[in-house]
């Protein structure tokens, strides 16, 4: 980027990306086809994407903590565990991949991502029991392996799949799914970065700029605690994310 105006608009970016994440998810699929756009290889803006997924990870942990919102179990300590396995088998895939190849995955996995959004279904838990003991922690643990794999490679798109897992398999609210979500995120992301770090796969310049707009935005929602209203977010992130494929596909 040459011109300071870049910085201030990457940064805005963030601020927006913030939001979007803690709100419904998905945020990357928008940060990680940018930063690819603006000139980063495919592999760097990958790592350099971390950068902003960590710091608001934390943000959104401090600001679900300042409302009182915390969560403290051996559960989250499992998944933060398995995911963080899984990060670096992902990660290390995600560094030695052609670059080509990965824009070409990036561009299915967010039209994958796209299908998955308008398919969702709206599950009321309000009247269910929570499930985080035996046979429904056992397959928590093993979905968030796998998504620890998926995160490590692309990141984009995980806590959709996330917060899906402990609203179908563990009936938990969506409150305490995000503050489980953040806190797991923040642990194997960590793994990532420093992954990434040691392969010179960061930009930190960028990567602290587009983290200054999204950790704002990530705390500032998270102390907000909405759980209603995403609906729009969704669908211009919907609109946004098959242009941005397209171009990935057929314009590298």
């Amino acid at each position: 980027m040459e011109e300071w105006y870049h910085y201030v608009l990457l940064a805005l970016l963030g601020l927006v990306v913030g939001a979007l994440n803690t709100l419904a998810a998905g945020g990357s699929l928008l940060t990680l086809p940018i930063l690819i756009f603006i000139g980063l290889p495919a592999s760097v803006a990958n790592g350099t994407n971390r950068i902003a997924v960590l710091t608001q990870g934390i943000a959104n942990v401090a600001g679900y903590k300042s409302k009182g919102k915390a969560i403290a179990s051996p559960f989250i300590l499992y998944l933060s565990i398995i995911a963080t396995i899984g990060t670096l088998i992902g990660s290390k895939l995600a560094i030695d991949i052609n670059e080509t190849a990965f824009n070409k995955i990036l561009a299915i996995v967010m039209v994958l991502i796209v299908i998955v959004m308008l398919v969702q279904p709206r599950i009321r838990i309000d009247n269910f029991e929570e499930l985080i003991t035996g046979k429904r922690q056992f397959w928590a643990i093993v979905s968030f392996f796998f998504i620890g794999i998926y995160g490590g490679f692309i990141q984009a798109g995980t806590g959709i799949f996330v917060l899906l897992v402990l609203s179908t398999i563990n009936h938990l609210t969506l409150m305490k799914s995000n503050v489980i979500k953040a806190v797991v995120m923040v642990v194997y992301t960590s793994a990532a970065l420093i992954l990434f770090g040691l392969n010179g796969k960061l930009d930190w310049e960028i990567g602290l700029t587009l983290a200054s707009g999204q950790t704002l935005g990530g705390w500032l929602t998270s102390r907000w605690s909405v759980d209603k209203g995403d609906r729009i977010v969704k669908i211009l992130l919907i609109i946004v994310v098959i242009f941005m494929s397209i171009k990935l596909w057929f314009f590298n």
